[in-house]
C-alpha cells in the first residue's frame, strides 16, 4: 500500500536511498558485523547525498527537507536489513541541536554532522539508570574555563566512533529533575574522555555500542545545550518523542520485509508434495501478519503526518515505540517458525532479524516505561 503522505519527490529520493543502500551499505553487512562498526567513508558519502540529515533546514547544513524524509531514510535500512549504521542517533542529536541548541550551536556542529565529519552520540544510560534518568551519577562540574565531566556511561550507539556526544549529567545534585543538564562534548583531543569496549550483544552487532568514560572530560562553557543549565529533562522529555517515532518507523517496515521474505520462502519451499503456503496453517498465519502489518502500517503513517505537522506528541510516540517494538518481535518469531530449521540459521536474514529485533522493546525508554507514561494519560 502507498503511504499518504508519499509523493512523487519522495518517490525519487526513495529511488536515491535504495540505490545507496545496495552499494553502500548492504554489501558491507559482513564486514561491519566483524568489526562491530560502520566504516566512516560510508558516513561522508551518505554525507555527500544529504542523507544523513535531509531533515534539517539548509541553512545548517541539512537537505532542507522534512520528517518524511528521514522515514525514507530509515524504511529503506529496515528494508535492507542494516541495524549498522547509526544514523538514527545521529539524527536524534541533529535535532536536540535544532530545536534546543543556541544559534552558535547550531552553525558550529549541524553543518559538520550534515556532511558526515562529525559523528554524534548521546549519551544517557549508566550501568545503574537506564530508563530512571533522574537516577544518573554522571556529574559536570563548572569551573573558570568550562565543565569538568566525571563518570561512566553504557550501552552508547556510535560510541566508538562518536566525534560529539551529547551527555545527561547533573549539573546540580540536589536540584532533582532540575539539575540535570545536557552537555555537548567533543571527543577528539579530550584527554578526560576515553572509550570503552565495544559491548558484545546478543544482535545488531555491526553497531559500535560502547561503554564511556569521563575522568573530568573539558566541555566549554558554552557547549551546554541552549546555553543554560537545569534545562536538560525538559529537552529530553521534548525531543524523546522524535526518538520513538523514528523506532516505529524502522519497526514497521522490518515486519513488512519479514512478511515479504516468509512468504518467498513458503511459495519455493515444498512439503508432503505441497508448497507451504498451500498448507492452512501456513495461510492462516501468514493472513494474520498481513492484517497486523497493515494495521501497524496505517498507525505509522499516521504518526509520520503527525510529525510532519507539529502535532506528535509523548503519549501517541510512546504508543508507536511499544506497541510496533512488540509486534516486530512477535512476527519476526512467527516467521522463522515458517522457515523451519533455515530459520535458526543466521545465513537466513530472518534469523538476523530475529536477533537484532529483541532490543527494539528496551531501547529508547523500555516498553513497561512506555506503558506508564500512556497510563499517566489516561
Amino acid at each position: 500500500m502507498t503511504s499518504p503522505w508519499m509523493n512523487e519527490e519522495l518517490g525519487a529520493f526513495r529511488d536515491a536511498v535504495r540505490r545507496f543502500v545496495a552499494g553502500e551499505v548492504t554489501p558491507r553487512q559482513e564486514a561491519w558485523r566483524e568489526q562491530r562498526r560502520v566504516d566512516r567513508e560510508v558516513w561522508r558519502k551518505a554525507g555527500e547525498l544529504g542523507l544523513l540529515l535531509a531533515d534539517i533546514p539548509e541553512d545548517y547544513g541539512g537537505a532542507g527537507g522534512g520528517f518524511a524524509h528521514m522515514a525514507v531514510v530509515f524504511e529503506e535500512l529496515s528494508y535492507a536489513g542494516d541495524t549498522a549504521f547509526g544514523i538514527h542517533v545521529h539524527a536524534i542529536v541533529a535535532h536536540y541541536l535544532l530545536n534546543q541548541g543556541t544559534e552558535e550551536q547550531k552553525r558550529k556542529y549541524l553543518p559538520r554532522l550534515a556532511s558526515g565529519e562529525m559523528i554524534a552520540a548521546i549519551a544517557m544510560s549508566e550501568p545503574g539508570a537506564g530508563s530512571d534518568l533522574k537516577g544518573i551519577a554522571t556529574r559536570a562540574v563548572r569551573g573558570a574555563d568550562g565543565y569538568r565531566v566525571s563518570g561512566s556511561k553504557t550501552f552508547i550507539s556510535n560510541g566508538y566512533l562518536a566525534d560529539l556526544i551529547l551527555v545527561v549529567a547533573k549539573t546540580d545534585p540536589q536540584a532533582g529533575a532540575r539539575g540535570v543538564s545536557l552537555l555537548l562534548l567533543e571527543t577528539k583531543e579530550n584527554p578526560g574522555f576515553r572509550v570503552g569496549r565495544i559491548l558484545e550483544k546478543v544482535g545488531q552487532k555491526g553497531q559500535d555500542t560502547c561503554e564511556l568514560f569521563f575522568d573530568e572530560a573539558h566541555v566549554p562553557l558554552e557547549n551546554i545545550l541552549g546555553g543554560e543549565e537545569g534545562r536538560g529533562f525538559a529537552q529530553l522529555m521534548t525531543e524523546l518523542p522524535y526518538e520513538r517515532t523514528i523506532l516505529g518507523v524502522c519497526g514497521v517496515a522490518a515486519i513488512e520485509r519479514a512478511l515479504q521474505l516468509t512468504i518467498d520462502h513458503t511459495r519455493a519451499r515444498r512439503a508432503f508434495g505441497q508448497a507451504l503456503i498451500e498448507m492452512q496453517n501456513t495461510r492462516f498465519v501468514l493472513a494474520e501478519i498481513k492484517t497486523e502489518a497493515t494495521v501497524a502500517r496505517i498507525f505509522i503513517d499516521r504518526c509520520i503526518e503527525d510529525m510532519l505537522a507539529g502535532r506528535m506528541d509523548t503519549v501517541r510516540a510512546s504508543m508507536a515505540k511499544y506497541w510496533i517494538s512488540d509486534l516486530q518481535c512477535k512476527v519476526v518469531d512467527q516467521c522463522l517458525q515458517l522457515f523451519g530449521g533455515y530459520g535458526y540459521m543466521l545465513e537466513y536474514p530472518i534469523a538476523q532479524m530475529y536477533v537484532d529485533a529483541r532490543v527494539q522493546r528496551i531501547y529508547g525508554g523500555a516498553n513497561e516505561i512506555m506503558k506508564e507514561i500512556i497510563a499517566r494519560s489516561l
